[in-house]
């Protein structure tokens, strides 16, 4: 008998955290996120989301996003290559264990289903590649050229998702014991920010280390440690953009750090600038007020 999850808990495990300078990306591509799925996809996809961008030659943005540890589906489409790949086409991206870059020329856009961590794996039975961006393939029942086509048969955001849904849907297995157990764990991690040991994680979710470490190797591909470090971040970066940040160094002890070297080692490693300078840079794009 399966372990049935609330909808409360479900909706809990998702997050919209990780989006570097948002407000510089939201000036050049449209970003829509979209959380309603059917309900056979519920306990596996998070939500629906597309970008969409028209630059003129030779202007090139970089968006970058600390990523969360998930899988994503996207149908792409652009004027110039990506990921090395020709489009249109269908890409699985495997869990990003570093930041996430990726270039915008010219005019594109992406379709997408962003999984649940470990939400691929437990769907299609299969763990794609960590740092990869692979053509979709291998997924029992479904045609990765047909879903490109319908999918871009529309025009619109909303009938793009519910395309995408209605391939998915009929696919999506009932979820077991072990997944729906990880899921409660990722509720945690995402919503408690006192949560920074992963024997703390490991002793609520009533398992040991080493049982915590193989349910996470099983569907996300990462260890939970990993995965309890990117939330942390996430949530730091998070509270610099929305202007809630002063202090530094309380906000390092605040989400754990014993001190701040070590917070801004570990911020420097995962965004690519040192917190003070990712603060300097996220109060100059504020607007001034009037």
């Amino acid at each position: 008998m399966a372990l049935t999850l609330s909808a409360e808990t479900w909706a809990r495990t998702a997050s919209r955290k990780g989006v570097l300078r948002p407000d510089e990306t939201a000036a050049v591509a449209g970003l829509r996120r979209m959380p309603d799925v059917s309900e056979p996809l519920v306990p596996y996809v998070e939500q629906y989301w597309s970008v969409s961008w028209d630059l003129p030659v030779p202007r090139t943005v970089r968006a970058e996003v600390l990523s969360h540890p998930c899988v994503n589906l996207t149908v792409e489409t652009g004027t110039a290559r990506r990921f090395g790949v020709d489009l249109p086409a269908a890409l699985v991206h495997g869990v990003v264990t570093r930041r996430f870059a990726v270039d915008l020329r010219g005019s594109g856009g992406v379709s997408a289903f962003k999984f649940r961590p470990g939400g691929f794996a437990a769907f299609s039975g299969r763990l794609p590649h960590r740092d990869s961006v692979r053509r979709l393939e291998g997924v029992r029942g479904l045609d990765p050229a047909r879903l490109v086509r319908d999918v871009l048969a529309e025009g619109s955001d909303d009938v793009r998702a519910a395309v995408l849904d209605a391939a998915l849907a009929p696919l999506a297995p009932e979820p077991d014991d072990s997944y729906a157990l990880l899921q409660d764990v990722i509720a945690e991690m995402v919503h408690d920010t006192t949560l920074v040991r992963v024997d703390a994680v490991a002793a609520r979710a009533g398992l040991g280390v080493r049982s915590l470490q193989r349910l996470f190797a099983a569907y996300v591909g990462v260890p939970p440690k990993a995965v309890l470090a990117r939330y942390r971040l996430q949530d730091a970066v998070a509270a610099i953009d929305a202007g809630k940040v002063e202090d530094l160094a309380g906000l390092a002890a605040s989400l754990g750090w014993n001190d701040q070297a070590h917070f801004s080692r570990d911020f420097r490693a995962a965004v690519g600038v040192t917190p003070g300078l990712y603060l300097r840079r996220a109060r100059q794009a504020r607007p001034v007020p009037a």
